[in-house]
């Protein structure tokens, strides 16, 4: 990564509205507008507009893609149809996570892969020294990318882009979008329905005044990395670099239906298989603190006020009004058997709070906000 920040072709616009930019992962990206909770429930009620162009775009191609991706990835490609997306892992030899993709399948021998910014050297790398035979890789030229997410996305494009209304959960396609091809898809990281569209900035560009136009009376607004974040953890999804990385092994993660042991053989495969004979020793959880307060990346999760694992990726949640987050602990310090005895607590600036485990997601169309 350059020592110069990156900016998207959306930068001048950030700029224009006022946006909050800090650097994330080599990019210069808006992390809030208006703030972060009014992008949040904005998100949940009605609708948000994301600049996502920092993310890589690879287009894995050619007779032997399918075999290439199957053998680089825990989820079976295999079982992808036309028009179709999936979750998957990118494993090394021991298991561990390389990065977290998201594959879409256009057609036979056409697919493209989304990275995450963060990773999308090493992920690069990764592909070309695992290439299989007839596959081909490129970069997406001048790479651009937006999502429309909320419960008032469908009808955002209702007019601007009926064919996009007519995709079901998880499917592909290429569109003409004002006259120019887009790949869009109907998937995001928010957990409201919601859509995302990936191409040459010189298509997206005038896509993303459109959108605003079309979005304004329906309460559209544009979002940044911080609303991002909060949604995607009320999910529980996981952030590459916080939930995720190299010194963690696929298994731990929690993502198991994401990886297909069954299948035929992938990098890393004979490891999580020997992991899951034998038990892997340590798992990830979500916890909800009872007191007030906001669980951070690094602070220890407690048993007994004894340090049992750390936390990963925590909040405050707008929706649940409490904080929430991830951690890994230790199977031998935390046995499973006690998540439902047992009661935790975090350590947060020195004060143990009180926190129980919680189930994923933590928010659900029927969460009301409140501390409770």
């Amino acid at each position: 990564m350059s020592a110069t920040p990156q900016r998207t072709p959306f930068f001048v616009f950030h700029q224009e509205a006022r946006a909050r930019i800090v650097e994330f992962a080599g990019w210069e990206m808006p992390i809030q507008y208006e703030g972060i909770l009014a992008e949040h429930q904005a998100v949940r009620q009605r609708a948000g507009l994301f600049d996502i162009s920092h993310m890589a775009q690879i287009w894995v191609t050619g007779p032997g893609a399918r075999a290439t991706l199957d053998r680089l990835v825990s989820n079976d490609v295999s079982a992808l149809k036309d028009n179709r997306g999936l979750y998957a892992l990118l494993c090394r030899e021991d298991g561990g996570v390389v990065d977290d993709l998201y594959i879409y399948r256009l057609e036979s021998g056409r697919y493209l892969v989304i990275a995450n910014a963060s990773r999308a050297r090493e992920d690069w790398a990764w592909f070309q020294a695992h290439l299989g035979p007839e596959t081909e890789l490129a970069e997406q030229p001048q790479a651009a990318a937006l999502a429309v997410q909320g419960p008032r996305a469908a009808a955002i494009l209702k007019e601007l882009l009926p064919g996009a209304v007519k995709m079901q959960k998880n499917d592909v396609a290429e569109l003409l979008v004002m006259g120019r091809e887009m790949v869009v898809a109907r998937t995001g990281y928010t957990g409201e329905d919601g859509f995302e569209f990936f191409g040459s900035a010189e298509s997206v560009l005038p896509f993303h005044q459109a959108l605003i136009k079309a979005g304004a009376p329906q309460g559209l607004v544009p979002c940044g990395l911080g609303a991002r974040d909060t949604l995607r953890l009320e999910m529980g999804y996981r952030l590459y670099g916080n939930d995720l990385d190299e010194g963690h092994s696929a298994n731990e993660s929690g993502l198991g239906w994401a990886v297909k042991l069954g299948k035929s053989d992938f990098i890393g495969r004979a490891a999580l298989l020997k992991e899951k004979e034998l038990g892997p020793r340590r798992r990830m959880i979500a916890f909800r603190l009872k007191e007030r307060g906001v669980p951070r990346h690094g602070h220890d999760i407690l048993l007994g006020g004894n340090p049992v694992g750390t936390v990963t990726s925590g909040t405050f949640s707008p929706s649940l009004g409490a904080g929430i987050g991830l951690g890994y602990v230790d199977n031998v310090l935390f046995p499973p058997a006690a998540e439902k005895t047992t009661a935790l607590s975090l350590r947060i600036y020195e004060r143990p709070l009180a926190a129980e485990v919680a189930t994923l997601p933590f928010y659900r169309k029927t969460t009301l906000t409140g501390v409770n």
